[in-house]
């Protein structure tokens, strides 16, 4: 018998191998569909194909993530390395495994010289790819991969490829936080496995998030019994804790522990063994109230000179659900019980202010003393409700006095008069899921401050895909809360819907392009009556001055 040679043996383990070319060519036929079928199926088929080492690394690279993270590279290196590399002249030389493990290695490099080591690695790597395939590595590095294939679409083509529900997937992502987690889970043990996630500790759920009403009234309508909250306008946390170890997580479950030891020193006073703790965290003025988003963000994304910055901007938490204390899952408890478990161990000082009510009167009343205490409004629980991780679950109601929306920013139009030079006119757009696509609503260039004018200008340009005399179209990524008097419909907007005098409250830097708000979340504000009879909605397009 004839031994097959080395080579021969290298290139059947290689033909058995996921290629990114195999990734390249999915995202390609991805980009270039808005059906939402088409899209799961050309996953699936690539999914199929994949092993359970390739897994992790090949949702990562279908959602444009890598799961190593940011490997601290920048445009302007990438660059120079394009322009000095020549790319391969044939695709499929490199496999997924072995990108990955480039990224592995790129993220643990340190010490001296690690500049011309990553450029190295780097170089070597270009020289086998093909001219797409690097422009996809080269956008999958800098976070720029924007093909219309959100998550959920690739759970989706997960769950076509195993024969498993849609729904017994999502259910298993609210506790893992994690595509690539949930997909080995489900290839490797189907729905018995997936069924086996639960709240795990240092592991960050997704939280919850509210719908909205116009007064307290509305919002009882929905949730009775109940009680209500004051909302503060700060950056959301989640803490866990187990013994002295302790974690806090951002709402993008990134972790925060080192940026906040006022917070660490605040959960060691907790009378619990082990704990997981939703709430928010808040810079405050002398006075007691809050100090605008913008100030407590400042301190949340600061990395250095923590200390200082701590004396100049301490930092106060305010918790409102407990989803896990002393072994003892909470998440699918009623609101009620988790109140009093967190009570239990939770200061009042650290808790939100809560009062439970009967009836539309008393709404009002706590409303009432919430805004004129500095909060931006209300948040109405039912207290049978249970905590539904990751969604916008009817158990929570927000009422504020001006609707907001997070809406994404799809282009900008260069200003005139005093705004010349500027991109002014922002085109706001809502996130369809179902297409992984954002639906435009309208327009703004209200609101906008001449700093906030001035950073994105020089923002919105670093993202353009797109330029002309008058508009830069950029990638759906920057996220824009946006205060409106009403929506109303419209035949100018794919939505069938236009926003009332938009004008821009803030840019949320906490919040990715997934964490918008979504078409059919607006449609539902229309339906319920966030609509306006008056003026035509050319009103947020008139002239600037």
């Amino acid at each position: 018998m004839v031994k097959p040679s080395q080579r021969v043996l290298a290139w059947l383990r290689q033909a058995h191998m996921l290629s990114l070319l195999d990734i390249v060519s999915a995202s390609r036929d991805v980009a270039a569909t808005r059906s939402r079928l088409k899209k799961t199926a050309r996953f699936a088929e690539i999914l199929r194909s994949t092993t359970l080492e390739e897994l992790p690394a090949t949702i990562g690279f279908l959602c444009g993530e890598l799961r190593q993270g940011r490997l601290g590279l920048g445009y302007a290196a990438l660059r120079d390395l394009r322009i000095s590399v020549e790319p391969g002249t044939m695709g499929g030389a490199v496999s997924v495994l072995e990108l990955d493990a480039v990224f592995q290695t790129l993220e643990v490099l340190s010490g001296k010289g690690v500049a011309s080591e990553r450029e190295r690695l780097l170089a070597t790597l270009f020289a086998r790819l093909a001219a797409d395939e690097r422009d996809f590595v080269v956008r999958l590095i800098l976070g720029e991969l924007r093909q219309g294939a959100l998550e959920s679409v690739v759970l989706d083509a997960v769950a076509a490829a195993t024969n498993l529900s849609s729904e017994v997937l999502r259910k298993a992502m609210l506790f893992a936080g994690s595509a690539a987690t949930v997909a080995v889970s489900a290839f490797r043990g189907g729905e018995a496995e997936l069924a086996s996630f639960s709240v795990q500790l240092f592991r960050p759920l997704r939280p919850m998030l509210a719908q909205s009403a116009k007064t307290p009234a509305e919002a009882l309508q929905r949730t009775l019994p109940a009680a209500i909250e004051h909302k503060l306008d700060g950056a959301r946390i989640q803490l866990h804790r187990q013994g002295e170890r302790i974690a806090i997580y951002s709402r993008a479950s990134n972790e925060l522990t080192d940026a906040l030891p006022e917070i660490v020193e605040l959960a060691r006073s907790f009378s619990a063994e082990s704990l997981v703790l939703d709430g928010e965290v808040i810079a405050l003025r002398e006075d007691g109230r809050a100090q605008p988003f913008q100030v407590t963000m400042q301190r949340v994304g600061r990395r250095l000179g923590i200390s200082a910055a701590r004396t100049d901007l301490p930092l106060r938490a305010f918790f409102f659900d407990c989803l896990y204390l002393n072994g003892a899952v909470l998440v699918e408890r009623p609101n009620r019980e988790r109140w009093l478990a967190l009570c239990s161990v939770v200061p009042e000082a650290a808790r939100v202010t809560r009062v439970e009510v009967s009836d539309a009167g008393e709404g009002d009343a706590v409303l009432e003393h919430a805004l004129a205490s500095g909060s931006e409004g209300v948040v109405v629980k039912s207290l049978t409700s249970s905590y539904e991780a990751g969604r916008r679950g009817a158990g929570w109601v927000k009422v504020k006095p001006a609707p907001t929306l997070d809406l994404v920013v799809l282009a900008a139009e260069w200003g005139s008069g005093r705004r010349t030079g500027l991109l002014s006119n922002l085109h706001l757009g809502a996130r369809d899921p179902a297409t992984g696509e954002f639906v435009m609503l309208g327009k703004t260039f209200k609101g906008l401050t001449d700093v906030l004018l001035k950073w994105q200008t020089e923002k919105l340009q670093q993202i353009a895909t797109e330029r002309s005399d008058w508009l830069v179209r950029v990638r759906p990524e920057l996220v824009v809360e946006i205060a409106f008097d009403g929506l109303q419909k419209s035949s100018t907007y794919p939505g069938g819907m236009a926003l009332r005098f938009a004008r821009v409250k803030r840019y949320r830097d906490d919040k990715s392009a997934n964490e918008a708000d979504t078409i059919s979340f607006v449609r539902e504000l229309f339906e319920r009556g966030y609509t306006d009879s008056g003026v035509e909605e050319a009103s947020a397009e008139e002239p600037e001055l």
